[in-house]
């Protein structure tokens, strides 16, 4: 039908995942923006468990970077998470080709059918404007940049980057060595960064730029994800 033909006009595609949760294919990258075995769990799994559960051990004040802002669902889980165990959180997320309003809609709507999501909040973030800061909450300020990553900004040190790009294989020129010294550069020592790839060389990047790589056990549908420490 009309609705058909118009979503094939867009860059993006809705589909629902292994977990109910929506993810988004990119036609501009021909990949998903998250697991097809679990959008949300994959999201709980590689950034909040391995990642900000991890620092917010010894840190309740948290300055953290995210490459890859896509659908918001990291930036999501990130408030509900901060909100439930009292964390300040200062957010930086960079994206390139932010996605289309219309498609923000519907993936909010199909979002809204899961258990634990907070609808108010994830609209929140993608109504919050790009390349200002927003205070969302009083312990939650947003900074979107729709900037090429990069571009990051040095002059901020993270305590935490969530590493999001699309895999090696769409986009190889963000697991390089120097993208990681990149990210070495802005992290405060003994910063994490965390990441569904586990792939060989990609560990293997991360150690040359300086960071002790951990495996740990992924979301369904993967093996092993990655946690990096910075040395």
């Amino acid at each position: 039908g009309f609705t058909g033909f118009f979503s094939a006009h867009m860059s993006n595609t809705i589909k629902t995942t292994g977990d109910n949760s929506p993810t988004l294919y990119s036609s501009r990258f021909q990949a998903h923006y998250h697991s097809i075995h679990g959008a949300w769990t994959e999201t709980d799994v590689v950034f909040i468990k391995s990642g900000l559960e991890f620092v917010a051990q010894k840190n309740k004040n948290l300055k953290i970077l995210e490459i890859g802002f896509g659908t918001g669902l990291n930036c999501l889980a990130t408030i509900q998470y901060a909100d439930h165990h009292g964390l300040h959180v200062d957010y930086t997320t960079l994206e390139k080709f932010p996605i289309d309003k219309v498609v923000v809609e519907d993936f909010g709507a199909q979002l809204n059918s899961i258990a634990g999501i907070e609808l108010q909040k994830y609209n929140q973030i993608h109504q919050a404007d790009w390349n200002k800061t927003t205070q969302l909450s009083t312990n939650f300020q947003l900074n979107k940049l729709e900037i090429d990553f990069f571009d990051i900004p040095i002059n901020k040190k993270f305590d935490l980057i969530y590493f999001d790009a699309f895999a090696p294989e769409t986009q190889p020129e963000l697991w390089t060595v120097e993208m990681f010294e990149l990210m070495a550069k802005v992290l405060v020592k003994d910063g994490v960064l965390t990441t569904y790839c586990a792939k060989g060389y990609v560990k293997r990047n991360l150690r040359s730029a300086g960071f002790i790589v951990e495996a740990l056990p992924g979301p369904p549908g993967k093996r092993e994800i990655t946690r990096a420490i910075k040395m």
